[in-house]
């Protein structure tokens, strides 16, 4: 949950974002907090990619590196499914590819 290459996910009481972030969220000040890994899957309607494609960057993504930020920050939602499946790690690094290859052989 601290690995900068793996984005976090806050939800909602509906099951829709609140916020992605590469930081621990939420912070656990005592104890221990949910936290959600984002796979990053998508599903848009044609029409919102148009909309989406025109939108200004918001600053929250350009200071996270996470387009999806620019949704949220525009008043569009986000919905979200937890899953209890087993994620495949993402291959964000040459570390990251390291240690897939290793997995396969």
């Amino acid at each position: 949950m601290f690995n900068p290459n793996v984005v976090k996910v806050v939800l909602d009481a509906q099951g829709y974002a609140l916020y992605f972030s590469r930081s621990r969220i939420p912070y656990p000040r005592e104890g221990e907090a949910t936290c959600y890994r984002h796979a990053g899957i998508y599903a848009y309607r044609a029409r919102f990619l148009g909309q989406f494609a025109a939108l200004a960057p918001a600053p929250r993504e350009t200071t996270e590196a996470l387009e999806q930020l620019r949704a949220l920050w525009h008043g569009h939602r986000i919905a979200v499914v937890v899953s209890e499946a087993d994620i495949p790690p993402g291959v964000d690094t040459p570390e990251d590819l390291d240690a897939v290859r290793r997995m396969l052989r």
